[in-house]
């Protein structure tokens, strides 16, 4: 586990409010990133953490509230800065082609040229090189650069992605709900990715509503209910019922229990 305590943030999140009109998405949510750690971000649907990740990723601006980047105020005009600074996101979606091979979506994008009398061409031998290193060293054994994304399975996608964002620089990942639809197996590939990433450094947010992924692979846990923060702890501090009930709403449902006489 990372010890936290004596080194500053990566990235600290002061008082963020997001408004939508009338609509108050977040109402004042703090959080600290820790270089080496991995963060869960946890809460129910409509919860907020969609729009906190966005905001802190760039997608949104806050209504109030500061970002600090490595001790430095930010203000991201748009992802672009967001990652020029050194965040990633992984979303659900993977951005990935799956029709095109392995390596050309490890590079898209960030393509590397070689010149020949002048000419630039895609330097393919280094692209399939450099992809076939970071898929080893992320676990993920491929047939060949030239195998196609779409015959890799969802935690081999999510591996991808998260193996391009770590190769380009990132020092914060963020990934979105990255096992919500993997089987078991695919799950633990995944988990046993974002341990190998923590452990170079990186700091991961974690956004997920499963608790039991949460505590595979969390050192800190953040709980988020309509736009506000419930609480932080850390691994060992809390049983998984506790924080399943901060998420589920578990004092509502107690004093609703109550009210009705125990009939729940």
């Amino acid at each position: 586990m990372t010890d936290t305590g004596a080194r500053a943030p990566i990235i600290r999140m002061k008082n963020i409010e997001k408004h939508f009109g009338n609509v108050i998405a977040l109402a004042g949510v703090s959080i600290d990133i820790h270089q080496g750690e991995c963060h869960c971000l946890l809460g129910d649907n409509g919860a907020g953490k969609s729009t906190f990740i966005k905001t802190m990723s760039g997608v949104h601006q806050p209504t109030h509230g500061e970002i600090l980047f490595e001790g430095q105020v930010m203000e991201f005009a748009d992802p672009r800065d967001a990652i020029a600074a050194g965040i990633a996101t992984v979303y659900q979606d993977l951005a990935m082609i799956p029709l095109m091979s392995v390596a050309r979506n490890f590079f898209m994008g960030n393509e590397p040229i070689k010149t020949r009398l002048g000419i630039p061409f895609y330097d393919r031998e280094y692209a399939d090189r450099v992809t076939m290193e970071e898929m080893r060293n992320m676990g993920i054994n491929l047939r060949g650069p030239d195998q196609a994304v779409g015959t890799l399975s969802g935690g081999e996608r999510q591996t991808v992605a998260i193996a391009r964002s770590v190769h380009f620089g990132a020092k914060v990942l963020i990934l979105d709900e990255p096992t919500s639809a993997l089987g078991v197996r695919q799950t633990s590939n995944v988990l046993a990715t974002i341990d190998r990433v923590r452990k170079q450094g990186i700091a991961v947010v974690f956004i997920t509503h499963n608790v039991r992924h949460a505590l595979a692979a969390g050192d800190r846990f953040t709980v988020l209910n309509r736009g506000k923060t419930l609480g932080t702890a850390k691994r060992g501090e809390i049983t998984p019922d506790a924080l399943q009930d901060m998420m589920a709403g578990g004092q509502e449902l107690a004093e609703l229990e109550g009210s009705l006489g125990g009939t729940i």
